[in-house]
């Protein structure tokens, strides 16, 4: 069985964060291990507030757990501070696993969920990551370009340094949800069918973690991202109704 190592916020709700991570891994046969990198006060209807776990202390739990476990590949969700993202940046240089780093800045509904210094927490993080997978304001954020189309995402994705970038277009208008990846030098534009399910919680979450458990399969870049975008689509499906407030994927 493969491990996935999950380093994210903690969702009570289970749509997003740590909990949502670990179903995604056992739908896809792996088992998760994490760390929490901070608490939320949220519902279905969105956060209210944010308490970042100290750095120290997150550092020290993924370097004692790969001092132990060995994972087959890391996904990273909310860092909540560029002092943990340093944190995790260092503690991850004991491990050669794929990783996935999806750069939660903001919820689609309530407060922001990282404080600090954006660009510093880039600068520690993209070096490892194999791939990082953000949504159209992420996008702009980390490359200062302005996105609002393909041209932009585009422009976006050449920005970011990092080896590979998939600019999600979930929040793009139109009937059909486009994403582009960059690996390196190539580039592929994964279109979906846009589903009619309402306000959703954990989208982001859901893919990044698929592609993350693909990459411990085996499967090339390309193929894991295509892949999980499938598996999303068909969560979207029959997203759920777990409170009064937008439906989560798993």
């Amino acid at each position: 069985m493969k491990q996935i190592l999950v380093i994210a916020g903690l969702d009570p709700t289970g749509g997003a964060g740590i909990l949502a991570d670990a179903r995604v891994a056992a739908l896809h046969g792996a088992r998760a291990v994490g760390v929490v990198t901070a608490h939320t006060v949220q519902d279905t209807s969105g956060v209210r507030s944010v308490v970042a776990a100290p750095a120290e202390a997150v550092g020290d739990e993924i370097a004692a757990l790969l001092g132990d476990v060995e994972v087959d590949a890391v996904k990273i969700g909310m860092i909540a501070s560029d002092a943990i993202a340093r944190a995790v940046a260092r503690a991850l240089a004991a491990t050669a696993a794929p990783v996935v780093w999806d750069p939660v800045l903001l919820p689609s509904r309530g407060v922001p969920l990282f404080a600090g210094d954006l660009a510093a927490a880039a600068a520690a993080l993209l070096p490892e990551a194999r791939l990082v997978t953000p949504n159209l304001h992420e996008a702009s954020a980390l490359s200062g370009v302005p996105v609002a189309d393909e041209a932009g995402m585009r422009a976006a994705a050449r920005a970011i340094p990092a080896a590979a970038v998939l600019v999600t277009g979930g929040h793009l208008a139109g009937d059909t949800a486009r994403d582009v990846l960059r690996d390196g030098d190539a580039w592929r534009v994964l279109d979906a069918p846009r589903v009619a399910a309402g306000p959703l919680h954990g989208t982001g979450c859901v893919l990044s973690s698929a592609i993350a458990c693909r990459l411990a399969a085996g499967e090339p870049l390309a193929d894991a991202v295509a892949g999980a975008k499938a598996f999303v689509l068909e969560r979207i499906r029959g997203a759920l109704a777990v409170g009064r407030g937008a439906r989560c994927l798993v």
